[in-house]
């Protein structure tokens, strides 16, 4: 079954859906914040309102900071799914006089091993992309230098911090989850499965394909969820069922959704890893119903944090762009951009997301102290387990 999209369900490298007028509007919108918080290396930091009773709506516009240091280069190390608008991003530059700089050395995972190796000559001055599944093996590296942000959705940012870390700032957040292609099941008179345990089920064998918990980071987060779902003695077995049962695991996120998924790319597995904000984007053409559902009792909660580097040529800027990272405009343009929920509660998302994206009501987690503490092992177990 083959149907063609309206968009990518993840993380596209194209441009967000949005119009020129809507873009230029935003654009001035932050060009105007920016300069009234002082955008030029003489203007000082914003007096705006930061006391913890204000809200997102206290502040009409951004409160992305410049202070008397800024200028030069920003370099910002990240994923390489990273997307921010052109527009707003040369908007923040002309503003603060800066020059952000990108460099992607691979994954969620890759970012993170990148950052703990070159601790002390950081390949940058700030990080986005670390996610809890990695962040507090970051943290106890000391990748990271304190810094926390006066920018209003700072204040729900703070509800996904890790525990005694004042280093790390939530940006985004998602949910791992599984996804199916409802017609496919529909065709085939088969009962579509609703929990983890189901894909044991010999219903189900050869119909689940998967991406690698040592390859990529929405595979790492199910594996999470499993050990979650069944405990540290338990979640072994579960994938020795999962095995015996043709669960097809590969290297990453885009090899299952777009080779062996049977929507989007016209495999034959319709049971894939992907998002819970997934289904919005397989929408036919001409259709108002997407042609996939997640599966909301499997989803693993993934948070995506940014930090000032320990070590960074221009920690100034890289607090400013941390700052950017939060403003109103950047949080209103992540669900379109990035495919991923924002932090901040003033962002209004799209109507599709709010029909056909709902986040899990209860979804799986694990602490970030025994996620440090038992992720390399579950990972050596994990492999030996899927390699036979």
């Amino acid at each position: 079954m083959n149907t063609k999209y309206t968009t990518t369900p993840r993380r596209p490298r194209s441009a967000p859906r949005s119009t020129p007028a809507l873009r230029i509007a935003a654009v001035a919108t932050v060009t105007l914040a920016l300069a009234a918080c002082g955008g030029s290396p003489e203007a000082q930091p914003s007096d705006t309102d930061t006391s913890p009773g204000a809200s997102p709506s206290d502040s009409p516009t951004s409160t992305a900071t410049a202070g008397p240091t800024l200028g030069g280069t920003v370099t910002l190390v990240t994923h390489d799914s990273f997307h921010v608008d052109e527009d707003l991003l040369a908007a923040f530059e002309a503003a603060t006089g800066l020059d952000v700089q990108q460099v992607a050395p691979g994954d969620g995972g890759a970012l993170v091993n990148q950052l703990v190796l070159t601790k002390g000559n950081p390949l940058g001055d700030v990080a986005y992309g670390v996610d809890n599944t990695f962040a507090s093996r970051a943290v106890a590296e000391g990748v990271f230098a304190p810094y926390t942000s006066s920018e209003p959705a700072a204040a729900d940012a703070a509800a996904f911090a890790l525990p005694g870390d004042d280093t790390l700032t939530a940006i985004d957040y998602s949910d791992v989850c599984l996804n199916i292609d409802d017609p496919w099941f529909a065709d085939a008179g088969i009962t579509p499965p609703t929990s983890l345990a189901d894909l044991a089920d010999p219903t189900y064998r050869d119909l689940t394909v998967v991406s690698g918990a040592a390859t990529s980071s929405p595979g790492l987060a199910f594996l999470l969820a499993t050990v979650a779902e069944f405990g540290e003695d338990g979640w072994q077995d579960y994938w020795r069922s999962l095995a015996d049962n043709g669960v097809k695991v590969v290297p990453g996120w885009s090899d299952a959704y777009y080779t062996d998924f049977t929507v989007g790319g016209g495999g034959e597995r319709p049971i894939v890893l992907s998002y819970a904000s997934s289904p919005p984007f397989t929408v036919p053409e001409g259709g108002d119903t997407p042609t996939t559902s997640a599966l909301l009792d499997t989803c693993f909660r993934q948070v995506e944090y940014a930090g000032v580097l320990a070590g960074a040529a221009n920690p100034a800027g890289a607090e400013a762009l941390i700052d950017f990272l939060l403003s109103a405009e950047f949080q209103a343009g992540i669900p379109e951009s990035m495919y991923v929920y924002p932090v901040s509660s003033a962002v209004e998302l799209p109507a599709e997301w709010v029909q056909w994206a709902p986040l899990a009501e209860s979804p799986l987690s694990l602490d970030s102290a025994a996620i440090d503490a038992g992720r390399d092992g579950w990972l050596r177990e994990w492999s030996e387990i899927v390699t036979g």
